[in-house]
């Protein structure tokens, strides 16, 4: 096995990440560990997947019964070096091992097994749950900046969300001189008021709303299962504040749901009633992010 890795190694490094044989067409990185026992630098060609900043790696070992030594080696010491190849060039920096636990976990390998039937196979055979690692560059001008990172992340939530609520009165106030305008027509036509529905949202308007509650969402859960459990490790008095952070996660979750079915994949929206839900919206969406940087930016930016 050493020397057949060792080829692997080699034709990685000769052809900037590009090799033949089974592994040809699977994305690989060279994964170099600390032995756990001796100490010694340890090299493996590595099967992973890019997941956003993070890299995925699955300790497969093939589907046999006991995990890779390389697995081993990162759970006593989670500092890596990571070689990605493009075909044209090789890039090394230095990472943090981190494996996932869980939901995560599962839904990552799901994903996994369903780009690569193989892993299913591997699954099947093995006796054990083959762990899924998550690989974080080590940036440390980033590092200092998480929290910084937090706010400007907020910052833009929270611009686009002025931005919203501004168009989404524009189109109410559009919708009722619509109204008024057709009915003052159909009145003198017949002589009888009639109260017509505006137009509703315009199509921008509508996909932009949504696309808000997807961002937002999508921000929620990387906060959930990524950056909230770093914080735990590092500072478990931080726990309570979390716990409850995570409980107004919920909440603003379910506003979310109310408000992408006001607007409605397909319907038309009502201006009138969405501005009230982006209202609410805003309110406890501002609560929230002033108590995530009230609590949080201090410890975020001393990691």
């Amino acid at each position: 096995m050493s020397e057949w890795n060792d080829k692997i190694i080699e034709e990685f490094r000769a052809n900037a990440g590009m090799v033949g044989g089974p592994f040809e067409g699977t994305p690989l990185i060279l994964l170099t560990t600390t032995g756990a026992r001796t100490g010694a630098a340890r090299t493996n060609p590595v099967a992973c997947r890019r997941d956003g900043d993070r890299i995925l790696v699955f300790a497969s070992n093939a589907g046999a019964p006991r995990h890779p030594d390389w697995y081993h080696n990162l759970l006593a010491n989670p500092t890596v070096t990571v070689e990605v190849g493009d075909g044209t060039a090789i890039e090394t920096f230095i990472a943090t091992a981190r494996p996932l636990s869980g939901e995560e976990r599962d839904r990552i390998y799901a994903r996994q097994a369903e780009v690569a039937p193989v892993f299913a196979d591997y699954q099947k055979k093995a006796s054990r749950v083959i762990p899924v690692v998550a690989l974080y560059r080590r940036d440390p001008k980033r590092a200092r900046a998480l929290g910084d990172e937090l706010v400007r992340i907020h910052d833009g939530m929270r611009a686009e969300m002025a931005a919203l609520l501004a168009a989404i009165e524009d189109a109410a106030g559009n919708a009722v001189e619509d109204a008024a305008g057709n009915a003052a027509e159909d009145g003198a036509a017949t002589g009888i008021p009639v109260n017509l529905p505006g137009r509703g949202l315009e199509e921008a308007l509508r996909e932009r709303c949504l696309s808000f509650c997807t961002a937002f969402h999508e921000h929620h859960i990387n906060e959930s299962e990524r950056g909230f459990p770093l914080l735990e490790r590092a500072y478990p008095g931080l726990a309570p504040a979390l716990d409850r952070l995570r409980e107004e996660h919920v909440r603003l979750a379910e506003i979310r749901e109310d408000l992408r079915a006001a607007v409605g994949e397909a319907g038309s929206g009502d201006p009138a009633a969405l501005k009230d839900r982006f209202a609410r919206l805003s309110a406890e969406l501002e609560a929230h992010f002033a108590r995530e940087e009230e609590q949080l930016l201090a410890a975020l930016n001393a990691l």
